[in-house]
């Protein structure tokens, strides 16, 4: 490793032992950075100084000009009044605004250690990532604050910014000076980003600077190719990796711009995409299908790329959305501990069904629970490795996620023979019944053919015959009626019987994470309390 520029060490101290870390690889030579880096010095240099960078739904647009110079004063703020030093965390909580952003970046100028919170939440959460990051720092959105002080973090000094007060971070004198950018290495920690997981203690990922950059100059470059005069918008809030690659880094590097919003739904990303002719769409596959229910009447004709990750994409909403928009959703897998997407496929390259084939700089293959390769067409655990690998911050569970060099995700895939790795469910999700393997996203697939259908989860039960049973939990259209014969029969039409679904419940809406992810394990919990 590179001799560090941080002051404080915690981070560097708790890396994991060598030989848990993953073999890294830079194949690419856009990846063989130089051994000082700032990647928010990288950045911020991208765009020409009147050039837009962040758009609001109300109000002029940020310029590259304007954000490095409220950067910068942000940044004197954190080291002169805060007494910030390299390397120290500082916890970031807000809404999606220009202004979160900022803090983020002025962190990372700072040399210190963003560690990025979603505003959801709540004080136990904070207070554990807190305890596990030894934060004492935080720059915090007024309207998301109460909770944070709820927390009852010991020692942590809050500022707040967007008030109306002259201690807010945004009235505090400050030099309108250049801040120079630390010179941290390329291998120091720049962010700590805590797994969106639904059970267990937050794991925290420590991503270095050369990584921000990383995964910018492989999915985005080489899959994405944005251009400078694309508009950037979703849904993932800056606290979700995939909306930090989407939303601020991939802009940013390619010197374009992204509109941030507050409130992303479905309701409100088709008029913001309208208004503010976006290019680029980053969301869920839920919010995909969602949008195709009141697309009449929306102008997406500014879109050329729509992105989709966070949990599989149906081929049928693929198909779907391509039909009424004639625009190919680029799917791709990634995960938290790997920053970004390293699967995808483009254009002419998709596959509806596939998630696609590795990233350039990205390698991935499917093995056993032992390590070693499975024939293609066979289902087995996902592995990759590239230039950004799994670092989790001092926690034994590093030993399950890098088996053997690979990042072992916990998706069960299967590859094709022409290289193509299809999804077919997280590895505990795979439903055993009476011998046979069902794959819960497979039967949801079919299920969101049928037109009364809009989202499905499928899940086991436990059975005392069978070991397990699947159970389909289901959304109907408004005015469909509740009844499981029509969507049995129809399964039957579409899987093997064994495939189908032996009970249906049907709910107003499927359990999600505050990232969107569907929480399988409360569909679980609730038969294994039945």
């Amino acid at each position: 490793m590179n001799v560090s520029a941080h002051v404080d060490t915690f981070t560097r101290d708790r890396l994991p032992p060598p030989d848990e870390w993953p073999e890294l690889r830079f194949d690419l030579a856009e990846l063989r950075y130089p051994e000082r880096l700032n990647c928010a010095a990288e950045l911020l240099g991208r765009g020409a100084p009147d050039r837009p960078v962040f758009h609001t739904p109300d109000g002029p647009p940020w310029t590259y000009g304007a954000l490095r110079a409220r950067v910068d004063r942000i940044a004197h703020v954190l080291t002169r009044e805060l007494g910030v030093v390299p390397g120290n965390r500082v916890l970031l909580r807000g809404p999606t605004t220009p202004w979160l952003a900022a803090c983020w970046l002025a962190v990372l100028k700072a040399g210190a250690v963003a560690v990025t919170v979603l505003a959801q939440q709540r004080p136990h959460e904070l207070a554990t990532m807190c305890e596990i990051a030894r934060v004492r720092h935080a720059l915090c959105d007024i309207r998301s604050v109460d909770d944070l002080v709820k927390a009852g973090i010991p020692d942590l000094r809050v500022l707040t910014y967007g008030g109306e007060g002259s201690d807010d971070l945004l009235r505090r004198p400050a030099p309108d000076t250049p801040f120079p950018a630390v010179g941290t290495a390329a291998d120091d920690v720049a962010l700590i980003a805590f797994t969106s997981g639904t059970t267990g203690r937050p794991k925290g990922c420590m991503h270095f600077h050369r990584d921000v950059l990383a995964v910018a100059d492989t999915f985005s470059a080489h899959v994405l190719r944005p251009r400078p005069d694309d508009v950037f918008t979703g849904s993932p809030p800056l606290g979700f990796t995939f909306g930090l690659g989407g939303l601020v880094i991939f802009p940013m590097r390619a010197g374009a711009s992204a509109l941030l919003l507050e409130q992303a739904g479905p309701r409100q990303l088709l008029p913001a995409i309208a208004g503010h002719r976006v290019s680029v769409l980053f969301t869920a596959p839920t919010a995909y299908r969602a949008m195709l229910e009141t697309l009449d009447g929306h102008d997406v004709s500014s879109l050329r790329r729509c992105v989709s990750a966070g949990e599989n994409l149906p081929a049928a909403t693929w198909r779907a959305w391509h039909e009424r928009t004639g625009l190919r959703i680029i799917n791709g897998i990634g995960a938290t501990e790997l920053l970004h997407i390293f699967v995808s496929a483009a254009d002419e390259r998709i596959r509806p069904g596939t998630t696609g084939v590795p990233v350039p700089g990205w390698q991935a293959r499917v093995q056993d629970a032992d390590g070693e390769p499975v024939p293609d067409g066979e289902p087995g655990l996902l592995a990759v490795r590239g230039p950004v690998g799994c670092r989790y911050l001092a926690d034994p569970r590093q030993r399950e996620y890098v088996r053997g060099g690979w990042n072992v995700t916990g998706d069960t895939y299967v590859r094709e023979s022409d290289g193509y790795f299809r999804y077919v469910a997280r590895a505990d999700d795979m439903i055993i019944s009476a011998g046979y393997n069902i794959a819960g996203p497979e039967v949801e697939d079919a299920l969101l053919r049928h037109p009364d259908v809009v989202e499905a989860a499928v899940v086991g039960h436990p059975d005392e015959a069978r070991g397990q049973v699947a159970v389909a939990y289901t959304v109907l259209r408004d005015g469909a009626p509740r009844d499981p014969e029509p969507l049995r029969a129809f399964l039957k039409s579409e899987l093997a019987p064994y495939k189908c679904p032996r009970e249906f419940v049907f709910l107003d809406a499927l359990p999600r994470t505050a990232t969107g992810k569907l929480q399988r394990f409360r569909l679980r919990d609730a038969g294994d309390r039945s």
